[in-house]
């Protein structure tokens, strides 16, 4: 019987040991996807107690904490001390067990803290403490622990709007680790509501000190804010969408779907879908113009209980997997933009499995052989980035693409303890490989070849693919 979360874990043969202790675990991180606070890396944020570090806003444990029967004021209240917190998160981790939340718990307890013991009432008060001494120190600032866990680059998770202010101080201060922005501009083509857009557009317009009165106008300032991003080290782009848009529209219906905006009306559905679909246009023909890579995630049901969005908003934990038949959508999309030989390099992450061989199969449709990889199958996503998730994205794109070609594995995540979301996804595509090997579907001769495969996945291919 193999202990728990011992220096094998995860990796059930020779092969997989070795593919993953001589390849993978020595290899810096690329974080090319993330949500960091943005003053805690700029002023190296010094966290006050495990708390702090570790439950704020983790959406991932709100969600079982709820599930355990949890009140809301241990969760997101706002009047219960952080100990009090931490004491229900401990109560809530045996219960986890099976779900990802308890590998990943334990994993971050071991590779940041040194911490053994497993979670639990217990040993809850024991394990709080010593987590609240070693955060008191030095080498647990937000950037100490970005070194601890040898992060290269990280990417965040801006909108066109925001300052950089954070990017920009990190950068001046000589900190070593490359801090960038990614375009998110997702606001930009948010016109379900009238009144909410017409206020973004105030917003863009101030910033970037264009005065738009009209289409044409809003979309010269927003070049003016991609020329500012560009400057400030961003080589992506971001969109989170439900679906991909892709009904067909002419110029002058975009510019009449602005006016009528701005007129005080509200947009009929088929409005709303032209406008985002020309939006969507728009911005990949600029991302490859400035020879950016673009990132989709899409499939997602945000906010689906009312009531509490209401009380404690968004990104609280509220969202779900959802069903869409987004194929001739996507196709659509990217074969307009190939046509113009205009498609930038492309990701794109589903939150229904369902979709993963359609992904898989989505992207060899328009992969050119100027890149490899130029079109890529984004890695297990949200709630998808578990090892059932990662290995069934990881055998849809060996068995639909090539495997070899992928850029692996992000955290996704606002918590400075996520990083060894990277060293799990290592082992399970070490794991996955060597099984392959032992069962004699590759060869052991190649095994030098393998390892090498293991590193680029790990690393090599996103340090280019990005041009990092």
């Amino acid at each position: 019987m193999k202990n728990f979360l011992d220096e094998d874990f995860l990796l059930q043969t020779e092969t997989a040991q070795k593919l993953y202790h001589e390849h993978a675990a020595k290899l810096p991180i690329i974080d090319y996807h993330c949500h960091l606070t943005l003053s805690m890396v700029a002023n190296d944020h010094q966290f006050k107690t495990l708390t702090e570090c570790w439950l704020g806003g983790d959406h991932y444990k709100w969600r079982a904490m709820r599930t355990n029967g949890i009140n809301e004021k241990y969760i997101t209240g706002t009047d219960t001390s952080d100990w009090e917190k931490f004491e229900k998160w401990a109560e809530t981790v045996p219960n986890t067990m099976r779900n990802p939340l308890y590998h990943w718990t334990h994993l971050e307890l071991k590779t940041a803290f040194g911490i053994d013991k497993l979670l639990s009432p217990t040993t809850a008060r024991e394990i709080y403490d010593e987590c609240n001494a070693k955060l008191q120190t030095p080498e647990y600032s937000a950037r100490n622990l970005m070194r601890k866990y040898k992060v290269e680059v990280v990417c965040t998770t801006d909108d066109p709007i925001d300052s950089l202010e954070h990017h920009i101080k990190t950068k001046n201060d000589g900190f070593e680790i490359k801090m960038l922005p990614t375009w998110r501009p997702d606001k930009a083509m948010a016109v379900e509501s009238s009144e909410n857009f017409r206020v973004y557009v105030a917003q863009l317009a101030k910033v970037s000190g264009i005065n738009i009165l009209a289409f044409d106008d809003m979309i010269l300032a927003l070049r003016k804010r991609q020329d500012f991003f560009a400057e400030v080290g961003c080589k992506i782009s971001d969109h989170g969408i439900e679906e991909f848009y892709a009904e067909d529209y002419t110029e002058t219906e975009i510019k009449a779907i602005f006016d009528i905006i701005y007129s005080g009306q509200e947009l009929t559905a088929l409005e709303i879908l032209k406008f985002k679909s020309a939006m969507m246009v728009i911005f990949a023909e600029m991302d490859w113009e400035k020879d950016w890579t673009q990132q989709f995630h899409f499939g997602v049901i945000r906010n689906n209980n009312t009531r509490l969005f209401n009380k404690i908003g968004p990104d609280t934990g509220f969202d779900s997997i959802g069903t869409s038949n987004t194929a001739k959508s996507l196709s659509k999309f990217l074969n307009r933009l190939d046509m113009q030989n205009k498609l930038a390099k492309t990701i794109l992450y589903n939150l229904n499995p369902a979709d993963n061989e359609m992904i898989a199969t989505m992207i060899g449709n328009f992969q050119d052989g100027s890149v490899a990889g130029k079109i890529q199958f984004g890695s297990g996503w949200w709630f998808l980035d578990q090892k059932d998730g990662i290995e069934k994205q990881l055998n849809s794109l060996s068995v639909l693409g090539l495997l070899s070609q992928f850029i692996g594995m992000l955290t996704d995540s606002r918590s400075f303890l996520s990083y060894p979301r990277h060293e799990y996804f290592r082992r399970i595509l070490c794991n996955l490989i060597a099984n392959d090997v032992e069962n004699g579907l590759l060869p052991h001769q190649e095994i030098e070849f393998i390892g090498k495969m293991v590193e680029n996945i790990s690393y090599y291919n996103a340090k280019g693919f990005f041009k990092f």
